[in-house]
């Protein structure tokens, strides 16, 4: 199949050039507030009918979470994918536009983010990782779909029939692992997490809805490398030819899901 003619900029007025890429993450702001709103306003999900902020108080930590976003991003890009190439041209490090934002560094740059935000609201920090993990797929579904659009992050050659020519991957169809991802970190698991919220209540065990989400991401990153082509200036680590840097970085995520969801289960949920 051939790469579909869309234009990366989603449109311009006069030298304002806007780009589906900050566009998917403004709409992934505004979808999340309003659907963590709406999670908020539902008292009886939560522990002890107390939600961990009001609706207000989540609009007023949408700044904090975009500013942690962005800065967690671009750092955890900085470090973990093209540190020598940046220490070279330390200026690059401010030219967001040209992309180069790491999954990894952005969650820890939202989570610094929250811990400061409760701790000043005097709230759980579990639920409020609980409110974070259910409303972050969005965020990445469209962030995803955003990569499709820019012809970055594909795949492996692939003789599937949806395989995609990308401009600049050459002349062979390859997955479309950007695709691949929105589906299942965003989508899937946005759905799996809304069954766990609304049908089993998961939000009143503390920490289990944000384990979820770690556990979810992860599986689905580690899948999705399995066929993803790892950054050109990093390669397959250790000469394996299949262990990447995103898998790497992906495991302590695992790990501490897995964790979350440990010791949430270990007690019975509340308002039973």
């Amino acid at each position: 199949m051939p790469f579909p003619d869309i234009d990366p900029i989603a449109f311009s007025i006069g030298p304002l050039v806007v780009r589906w890429y900050a566009l998917s993450y403004l709409l992934g702001v505004a979808l999340g507030i309003f659907y963590g709103r709406t999670l908020l306003r539902r008292k009886s999900l939560w522990a002890n009918n107390t939600p961990p902020l009001t609706p207000d108080q989540f609009v007023d930590f949408a700044m904090w979470a975009v500013i942690g976003a962005i800065v967690g991003g671009r750092l955890g890009y900085v470090l973990f994918y093209n540190l020598p190439y940046f220490l070279e041209n330390p200026l690059a490090i401010f030219q967001t536009w040209q992309g180069g934002m790491s999954f990894h560094g952005g969650l820890l740059g939202i989570m610094t983010a929250m811990f400061f935000f409760v701790r000043h609201k005097k709230a759980s920090f579990l639920s409020a990782l609980d409110l974070l993990g259910a409303v972050s797929p969005i965020g990445l579904m469209l962030g995803r779909i955003a990569n499709f659009i820019n012809g970055e992050l594909y795949g492996r050659p692939t003789s599937l029939p949806w395989g995609i020519i990308f401009p600049g991957g050459g002349d062979v169809p390859r997955h479309p692992s950007q695709l691949y991802e929105a589906a299942l970190e965003g989508l899937v698991l946005f759905l799996v997490l809304r069954f766990v919220t609304q049908i089993l209540y998961g939000l009143r065990r503390p920490g289990l809805v944000a384990g979820l989400f770690g556990t979810g991401y992860a599986l689905s990153r580690l899948a999705v490398e399995q066929v993803r082509l790892p950054d050109v200036q990093i390669g397959y680590l250790l000469g394996t030819g299949w262990l990447t840097e995103g898998m790497v970085l992906t495991l302590p995520v695992l790990i501490g899901g897995l964790t979350l969801i440990f010791f949430s289960l270990r007690k019975p949920p509340a308002n039973v």
